[in-house]
């Protein structure tokens, strides 16, 4: 039987069989595994001869450099990044031009009315407390400010702006600018800036003059003119003495406060306003009024809703001049304090007209003030609005 073999051979034999070469190695590595092999398979053979058994011949084993494939996947991943823009507390977009399109021809010195349609496509909504706003160019009479609107326009919503104006004395391409401000006195526009009026004022046409004809005009009738229509404006004053209050527990106050009190009473203003001054017969063709003379308690309008007046030939004030319910008919109304402080508040029929057309002839012209929506809403904390004694009515007439 063969003897074991010396454990140094062996494990030489073990290690040189278990080697595993990397794939980088180079052939100078391979000739010396080759070399290692041989050695090892001599000192096999001599210890077998020693040994006398027969002899082996192993079969060298030589590591290859082992290629090893390596694939490489490179995953390009396009990354789709969706821009998002916010959208602006105030912002307006041009719609149409509802009057006077741009190049308009307006004759010198005519007074036109321009009126534009917008869209509020900003995330606030417009109210009173915004304002059109005179920017640049050509002002053509124009005021330089105005509310936006009357009531409220949301975010996606509609709303018709005009402004009156008047073409200038001279013939002429002209040019306004104008744009908006919000509460806050911060000047906003459209998405392309301001917002603007173009016209082309003319002279009027001159009537053609017929030449190289020569005759004799024979008169068939005689006639006169009537002179002109003059128009008069007047401010019509309050006479204090024959406003107050009246409220809805009988108390009769000498100032016109109108809304409610801390025990939940209503209040309704009256006023009396001067009428001497108009002579009997004159055509009444305007009416402005100027309450802009007051200050508030606590919040009427957004607690009791509009305020409204009336009229109401009272003669004097007392507690049965208190009228009950939510009577119909008003003459003029106001949504909120802005309008209250307009100095050119006008109605938008002309009930107001009618009435005091009706009270020419006579020495007053008498009206009722109150909030009809809700005359308290019976909180026990005083909301009112009180008004002075230097508001007035203003009325334009022509004489008979």
């Amino acid at each position: 039987m063969m003897k074991r073999l010396p454990i140094a051979i062996a494990a030489l034999l073990l290690a040189v069989m278990a080697c595993n070469l990397p794939s980088g190695q180079t052939q100078n590595q391979d000739a010396a595994n080759t070399a290692i092999a041989q050695t090892v398979v001599a000192q096999f053979t001599a210890a077998a001869a020693q040994s006398g058994s027969p002899t082996v011949t192993p079969t060298p084993v030589v590591n290859k450099p082992t290629a090893t494939a390596t694939s490489t996947v490179t995953q390009a991943s396009a990354v789709l990044t969706a821009t998002s823009t916010s959208l602006p507390c105030n912002l307006g977009s041009f719609v149409t031009d509802v009057t006077i399109p741009d190049d308009t021809k307006i004759m010198v010195g005519q007074a036109f009315t321009k009126t534009w349609r917008f869209k509020n496509v900003g995330t606030c909504t417009w109210n009173s407390q915004y304002q059109v706003v005179f920017d640049h160019g050509d002002q053509m009479g124009g005021p330089v400010s105005q509310p936006l609107t009357g009531g409220t326009v949301p975010p996606g919503g509609t709303v018709d702006v005009s402004i009156n104006m008047t073409a200038p004395g001279t013939s002429g391409p002209y040019t306004g600018y104008w744009r908006f401000r919000d509460p806050t006195n911060v000047l906003f526009g459209l998405s392309t800036g301001s917002f603007w009026v173009k016209i082309k004022a003319v002279n009027p046409t001159p009537t053609p003059t017929l030449t190289g004809i020569s005759f004799t005009p024979t008169p068939t009738a005689t006639f006169t003119l009537p002179p002109p229509a003059i128009m008069t404006t007047v401010a019509v004053p309050l006479v204090a003495g024959e406003s107050g209050s009246v409220r809805s527990d009988s108390t009769v106050l000498t100032y016109p406060n109108v809304g409610d009190i801390e025990n939940n009473a209503a209040s309704q203003g009256l006023v009396s306003f001067d009428m001497s001054g108009i002579p009997a017969g004159a055509h009444i063709i305007a009416v402005t009024v100027n309450f802009s003379n007051y200050d508030v308690l606590g919040n009427p309008f957004g607690n009791l809703g509009r305020l409204r007046m009336y009229g109401q030939n009272y003669g004097s004030v007392d507690p049965s001049d208190y009228v009950g319910g939510s009577p119909l008919g008003a003459l003029i109304k106001w949504d909120n304090a802005g309008q209250l402080s307009s100095t050119t508040a006008t109605p938008t029929d002309n009930a107001l007209i009618n009435y005091v057309q009706s009270r020419v002839g006579s020495s007053r012209a008498q009206f009722r003030v109150e909030f009809n929506e809700h005359t308290t809403n019976s909180d026990g904390v005083a909301d009112m609005v009180r008004f002075g004694a230097s508001i007035v009515l203003n009325v334009t007439w022509t004489s008979p």
